[in-house]
């Protein structure tokens, strides 16, 4: 298919896909960095072994449920359901806030049994586990302003089964941040 055919907001529409592919290839190549890292520095003699925190799973649990209400949401638009889309895309902002609190009830757990991200009761590995689940908060933080963005369109009637390109666009993401969070949070369980 030659990239250079179709009409301007074809165009307009294949050149916001490949800018969001390239964002969430970076964004993986980012955190394989942090992982290999992770990996390499757990050789050290400082390197503690330590539960994560339970909130952990239970935010997982809600960021994969948060997937699914997406999905929902975006089916509801191509079957040009709007109140179905509208009320979907509420409850994923919402189960997408829940995840963020959980995450920070998390550290607070971390921090409860005497685990810093810095000084004398720090380690190499909390100093890990702080960094990369604090960088996908702020991704996650991304994905939710992209989320407003869309539950806004969706409430001025911007979507329809014919042009829902920031719905997709939305959906993809936020399905990335969920199997990035998965596969981090079953790194960090099983990579000691």
């Amino acid at each position: 298919m030659d990239l250079t055919q179709g009409t301007e907001k074809e165009k307009h529409d294949r050149s916001k896909k490949m800018m969001l592919w390239f964002g969430i290839a970076s964004l993986i190549m980012g955190f394989a960095g942090w992982t290999s890292a992770y990996i390499v520095s757990s050789a050290r003699k400082d390197w503690v072994d330590i539960e994560l925190p339970s909130l952990f799973y239970v935010s997982t649990g809600l960021i994969i449920l948060s997937s699914l209400t997406y999905y929902i949401a975006k089916k509801g638009v191509l079957q040009n359901k709007q109140k179905i889309s509208t009320i979907f895309l509420s409850l994923t902002l919402a189960l997408g806030v829940a995840f963020i609190y959980l995450q920070f009830q998390g550290f607070e757990q971390m921090i409860g049994q005497g685990y810093r991200f810095t000084g004398p009761t720090s380690s190499i590995k909390m100093s890990f586990v702080y960094l990369i689940a604090a960088v996908h908060i702020a991704h996650v933080v991304a994905g939710l302003i992209s989320l407003i963005v869309v539950l806004y369109k969706q409430v001025k009637g911007k979507y329809t089964a014919e042009d829902h390109l920031g719905v997709s666009l939305g959906e993809t993401f936020w399905h990335f941040l969920g199997l990035l969070w998965v596969y981090l949070i079953l790194f960090m369980t099983f990579v000691k």
